[in-house]
């Protein structure tokens, strides 16, 4: 019997491209054939970091790629969700429309499925126009999409106006062992700019309709982890923590050339002894705070692993840099980007400094490592009510008066994580629930099973 074709669509971000990187390679140990259609800048970055890793320009094993245009010109800033959103929701559509119809042009077996993020509501309907059939992929918390679906009830309770504004400033909680949220961190709301966030909740809300087109939709969680969102919602069927193999050696669609250094670097680490720093593809620090941390780490005394992007830190002075590197050397390793998943399973791991995406943060908790928290935007606030109130797995790095989280509450926090017994305890009791769930019998197991039986029908 012929494979089942499958068109996989994700955001063009990194922490979207990711997991249903990491979901497609089990598609295809599971015999179905992938093509993975990225916006043309995130395919370009794809291969040319697969290229400089000496990796194949392929994923190799069923997984094809594919790209089309996000509707931004070649020097705009991709960074800048409103105006990301607002060019590949208009412009998308149509070169979906091409690219399906030139792949059966060339003679590619027909798409039979689209596995589609959330985020990309209008590629249902593309497929759907096509007679292709849908399922939804929601790629970060559970309790985050669950914020969402409920918005009709917060503006009928008040909490938010007809816009997506807090009404009133409070925290709340939607059911028992949820992660309590204030009003001012909803995700729709920490996206970009105050004057574009009408686009992202437009973007929210119509999504929240086009899901309706999905057979079924699947998310990257476990039971767990969310028993409360995933009782609230148990339509949304939890598969993860997603990950494609044990060994580290399937590309996920690094954006960035993985620097391969690190591991022999912590290989040459005392257990449980490593600071690791990364704060995922998007989150931007001005200088001063830039320094505050770098010093903050070097006070710890601790050996730290930090990525710093190439656009991290806008401005800032590399004769400071270069005598940092001085002082540290030895002690700190820093590097623009690494197999994230590959520093956290390792033995040398004290604890993570993390912007807690949910890509970041599960991957953190299927290793047992604690984390300190330090949000960025969008849902990483409500990540971080999930570890720090919820899961009790870290705390959170907490900022002064002019909002810059100092050397000395870098240092503190950090000895207070690595020294807390209960909190890596917890962290221990969440791993071993995590690889239940994705062992044989778990609970993400199976509802993985129903994904490919649906897929395979």
């Amino acid at each position: 019997m012929a494979k089942a074709h499958v068109l996989v669509v994700p955001m063009p971000c990194q922490g979207h491209v990711t997991p249903l990187m990491e979901l497609s390679h089990r598609l295809v140990d599971h015999g179905l054939e992938v093509t993975f259609v990225n916006t043309e800048v995130d395919h370009a970055m794809v291969v040319a970091a697969l290229r400089a890793s000496g990796g194949e320009a392929t994923l190799g094993g069923g997984i094809r790629l594919a790209s089309i245009p996000d509707g931004l010109a070649g020097d705009e800033d991709r960074k800048d969700i409103v105006k990301l959103v607002d060019a590949y929701t208009r412009h998308m559509p149509g070169h979906l429309k091409r690219l399906i119809a030139e792949l059966e042009a060339a003679g590619r077996p027909r798409v039979k499925w689209l596995v589609g993020d959330v985020n990309m509501g209008w590629s249902y309907e593309v497929a759907r126009n096509f007679g292709i059939r849908v399922v939804s992929f929601w790629p970060a918390a559970t309790a985050c999409f669950a914020f969402m679906l409920k918005i009709p009830e917060l503006i009928e309770d008040g909490l938010i106006d007809d816009k997506g504004l807090p009404r009133r400033q409070e925290t709340f909680q939607l059911a028992p062992g949820m992660p309590p949220l204030h009003t001012s961190q909803l995700s729709w709301n920490n996206a970009g700019a105050p004057e574009g966030q009408h686009i992202i909740f437009d973007l929210v809300t119509r999504n929240n309709k086009l899901n309706d087109l999905a057979e079924m939709t699947v998310g990257n969680s476990f039971h767990e982890a969310e028993p409360g969102a995933c009782k609230l919602f148990p339509g949304i069927l939890a598969i993860g923590p997603l990950f494609a193999d044990g060994e580290f050696r399937k590309p996920v669609g690094s954006f960035l050339p993985e620097d391969e250094r690190c591991v022999k670097w912590l290989d040459a680490q005392p257990d449980g002894s490593v600071v690791y720093v990364a704060f995922g593809s998007m989150a931007i620090f001005d200088p001063r705070q830039f320094e505050e941390l770098a010093e903050g780490l070097e006070l710890t005394g601790r050996p730290f692993l930090w990525v710093v992007r190439p656009d991290f830190t806008p401005g800032l002075s590399k004769a400071w840099l270069a005598e940092f590197h001085q002082r540290v050397a030895g002690r700190g390793m820093i590097v623009s980007w690494c197999s994230q998943q590959q520093v956290l399973a390792h033995r040398a791991l004290a604890c993570f400094v993390s912007h807690c995406g949910w890509n970041s943060t599960m991957e953190g908790v299927r290793n047992g490592v604690p984390f300190l928290c330090w949000p960025y935007f969008c849902d990483q606030y409500l990540n971080r009510s999930y570890i720090t109130s919820v899961w009790r797995t870290g705390l959170a790095a907490s900022p002064d008066a002019d909002g810059v989280v100092t050397k000395a509450e870098v240092r503190s926090k950090v000895e207070q994580v690595v020294g807390d017994g209960e909190i890596r305890e917890r962290a221990r009791l969440f791993r071993d629930a995590a690889r239940r769930c994705v062992g044989e019998g778990g609970s993400s197991y199976e509802n993985f099973k129903k994904l490919v039986d649906l897929l395979s029908e």
